[in-house]
């Protein structure tokens, strides 16, 4: 795929996402009253701006096509006299400015389900339930048959196909203890084997099994699909971040714009349907990151609101606003590490 070309697919889906999240923001500053000074697509200097008449809000595009914001008063730690004080942030009640700083998750989640909804009924909706479609003679081939469910690995429930490979990835070159659920209802418990694979020199695992990818067609297909797709994918985002935590993963597994950039341009090799998909993928990606109890993030400013909604008053701002500055600090330097480590894996290819 081009470069320029894979650069544009990416900067339009990333434009999408960013906008589908501050405008979530947006619409719920605007119900509940908030100011708000500008509602901007893109960072850096600003290219371009508009007004609309009777509207305070500046709608403008900066010059870099990542990122964007919603400025709103009573967000500073210094109250701007010029608004009313009706019309800032931390006026107002706290069920408002809670559901103002969870829009934007929710409508990314939003977002994600639409576009999910679009793969299932245009493509075809995959059941992503774990059943054995695929056994490998000589590899594991006389513990397990074809059409055998997977209730459990390693002693925990499995119920969605994409959580059980990223499972299994993530325990790859260790023995799988499987219960499994015969097409006669009988259950039994096995312990699969990897065999290693030595592909182009890169050393991998294998256990000689494939899983089932049956597809549905219609409109209630699509609908099923949509949430359980959506279900699947954030209980892997979970996942991963346990695992981030327990140290099964490291920082290296983790992707930045480079890593992005890259998987754009095979999706875009793949089909203008896979390019869709990515887009919800990465929606949902957004909205679970924002959703983190981090600093800086929409799910840091959830958690002060939690703990002034516990204590019965407000946090310091003064003291937020440090703290959410540390933490804007601490994910810079994240992402010049994961950008890093995207940059090696490229090389290294």
């Amino acid at each position: 795929m081009d470069f320029i070309l894979t650069l544009i697919y990416m900067l339009l889906m990333l434009s999408v996402i960013v906008f589908i999240h501050e405008f979530g923001h947006f619409i719920f500053a605007k119900k509940a009253g908030i100011y708000v000074y500008e509602f901007s697509l893109g960072m850096g200097p600003r290219i371009f701006k508009f007004n609309r008449k009777n509207d305070e809000t500046d709608y403008s595009i900066r010059l870099f096509p990542i990122g964007g914001f919603v400025q709103m008063a009573g967000e500073e730690v210094v109250a701007d006299e010029k608004i009313p004080e009706s019309m800032r942030m931390q006026s107002k009640k706290w069920i408002d400015r809670f559901l103002t700083v969870i829009a934007g998750i929710m409508f990314n989640f939003l977002l994600a389900i639409i576009v999910f909804f679009i793969v299932g009924l245009v493509s075809g909706s995959s059941q992503n339930k774990p059943y054995i479609s695929y056994v490998e003679d000589g590899i594991n081939s006389s513990l397990i048959n074809v059409g055998d469910r997977i209730l459990a690995v390693n002693g925990k429930k499995v119920i969605f196909t994409d959580v059980l490979a990223l499972d299994v990835q993530i325990n790859s070159g260790k023995p799988l203890k499987l219960k499994l659920e015969a097409s006669d209802g009988s259950i039994r418990d096995v312990t699969l084997n990897p065999i290693e694979v030595d592909d182009n020199g890169e050393k991998s695992y294998k256990y000689g099994i494939s899983l089932s990818d049956t597809v549905s067609q219609g409109f209630f297909p699509a609908i099923k699909y949509a949430f359980v797709k959506f279900a699947s994918l954030l209980c892997q985002m979970v996942l991963i971040v346990f695992s981030l935590f327990t140290g099964k993963l490291g920082l290296s597994s983790l992707s930045g714009p480079v890593g992005i950039f890259s998987v754009v341009g095979q999706s875009a090799d793949a089909g203008f349907m896979q390019m869709i998909y990515l887009t919800g993928f990465i929606s949902l990606n957004v909205g679970f990151m924002n959703l983190l109890p981090i600093p800086a993030l929409d799910g840091g400013r959830i958690l002060f609101l939690l703990i002034e909604k516990i204590k019965g008053s407000k946090v310091d701002a003064k003291v937020e606003n440090i703290i959410h500055s540390f933490g804007f600090v601490l994910l810079m330097i994240l992402m010049v590490v994961i950008t890093f480590n995207d940059v090696i894996r490229l090389i290294v290819r």
